[in-house]
């Protein structure tokens, strides 16, 4: 009986060391893998913080993708990693460190040594471009899930090369993404204590993916708004540069009424309007059309203000100062840069226009009613090239210079394409019959207020609030 007794309790004392054991061998796996976890966590913060801080350094996106690399082969204790970054549905390696493998077979025979083979292997990789689907970084490119292999050996989806330090023993792939958005695909091959990849790793890596794709998109949006301000900054320069250059005011002369409008489509245009004493009664009326926007327009026009109202006073001839100018854009802008202009000089006292255009709109003269009739008008026919685009030698001999007599209740009207071709919803455009019908019922009214009559009516018939391009009008009615 004694004997059995002992046998109980012995029994009971080792059924509970072994639970007791059992629950101290949880409670140590549980620990580790709280430490794991925590670790993990740790890894993760410090790469996030290490990320934060470059973006404020204003590192570019290269630097970027090379920190991402670095910091993925560091934190799973790998021999190379890679990023291969998505451009519509192409991969291109654009970060690399230690001896990566290619992501295709290399040609037959090809050998390497020392530093050579890594250079190499760079090259290669920076240089070749593959499909999304194509290998294990294109098929993580396209389902956006990562790929743990732990043993490549025998997987067919890795590439296997002849040279032997470019055998792929273990591979991590994963994405990265940024809101179902694939930025980039990140792979790392072969840990450095030659143990496969495990799924602690694979988290790991996963993990960094993850962050890697917030940081980039972070990245992406700074330039953005670095851009966007600068291109604001530049905006804010070309309207004050702008503002400058269109007049104040206008002449002053008795027998002349003028008056304009300038709206502009954006906050910088590509129009402007000048006019400006010659002496003896003789004034210069410009419009012109630049192209292109921002600050490089701003800085033509001023170029096209400042040289034309030096040539207009250095040659009576319209069509000569428009050679000249055309001189001087020829060689201080590009092919891509270029002016169509219509430059008019009105002799008050001898009560004539004359009339030169380069590629611009046609000039609208109306002849207000008399005793003998009504209104006429008359678009000034011309010929002329835009300048800034030929030589002289081509320049010169298309453009054509006409008078026309500018007497009391005549009215001059010179605009740019934002008028006429003003388009409705059918996209129908205003035109040259419907500026022409409008002038002729305005002639005998003040150059203002057939200007805002004149806008009134292209406004209405595009049913627009504001115009979709420069809309700009100088009017000029003889007293």
């Amino acid at each position: 009986m004694i004997i059995w007794f002992c046998l109980g309790v012995a029994l009971a004392s080792l059924v509970t060391w072994w639970v007791w054991w059992r629950g101290r061998r949880e409670i140590f796996r549980l620990d580790e893998e709280k430490q794991r976890l925590q670790d993990e966590r740790t890894i993760v913060v410090e790469f996030m913080h290490q990320l934060a801080e470059s973006i404020g350094e204003g590192v570019d996106r290269k630097e970027l993708f090379k920190r991402v690399v670095h910091a993925g082969l560091i934190s799973a204790g790998a021999l190379s990693a890679c990023i291969f970054e998505r451009t519509d549905n192409r991969l291109r390696g654009v970060a690399v460190e230690g001896l990566f493998p290619p992501h295709r077979p290399l040609p037959a025979g090809t050998r390497f040594s020392g530093t050579s083979r890594t250079r190499l292997m760079e090259q290669i990789l920076r240089s070749e471009v593959f499909e999304v689907g194509e290998g294990l970084v294109g098929m993580v490119a396209k389902t956006g899930e990562g790929i743990l292999i732990a043993d490549a050996s025998e997987d067919p989806r890795v590439v296997k090369h002849d040279d032997p330090a470019l055998e792929v023993r273990s591979v991590i792939v994963v994405p990265i993404s940024f809101r179902q958005r694939n930025i980039a695909v990140l792979a790392i091959v072969n840990s450095a204590d030659g143990l496969p990849f495990g799924e602690t790793d694979f988290s790991l890596v996963e993990s960094l993916g993850e962050q890697a794709g917030l940081a980039i998109q972070n990245l992406d949006l700074m330039a953005f708004q670095i851009e966007r301000n600068r291109m604001e900054n530049d905006l804010s320069l070309a309207s004050n540069i702008q503002g400058m250059l269109l007049p104040k005011q206008f002449p002053e002369n008795p027998k002349l009424d003028f008056a304009s409008v300038y709206l502009p489509a954006q906050k910088v245009g590509g129009d402007f309007f000048d006019a400006f004493e010659l002496g003896d009664g003789r004034i210069g009326v410009v419009v012109a059309d630049v192209s292109g926007k921002g600050v490089p327009a701003s800085l033509v026009m001023a170029i096209c203000q400042s040289n034309l109202r030096h040539f207009a006073r250095a040659h009576s001839s319209p069509a000569i100062a428009l050679r000249k100018l055309n001189e001087v854009l020829d060689e201080e802008t590009g092919p891509e840069m270029f002016v169509t202009v219509v430059y008019g000089v009105i002799d008050s006292d001898q009560g004539t226009l004359t009339i030169a255009r380069a590629g611009h709109e046609l000039p609208l003269l109306c002849r207000g009613p008399s005793d003998t009739g009504p209104s006429v008008a008359e678009f000034i026919q011309s010929s002329g090239m835009a300048v800034g685009i030929v030589p002289d030698e081509i320049f010169a001999p298309a453009i054509e210079e006409v008078t026309r007599s500018f007497r009391r209740g005549d009215v001059l009207v010179l605009y740019t394409d934002g008028v006429t071709e003003a388009a409705n919803h059918s996209e129908d455009e205003f035109g040259n019959a419907r500026l022409e019908e409008a002038l002729l019922h305005l002639c005998s009214e003040t150059s203002a207020d057939i200007n805002r009559t004149i806008l009134d009516r292209v406004t209405a018939f595009a049913k627009a609030d504001s115009p979709t391009d420069d809309f700009t009008l100088l009017t000029v009615k003889h007293l």
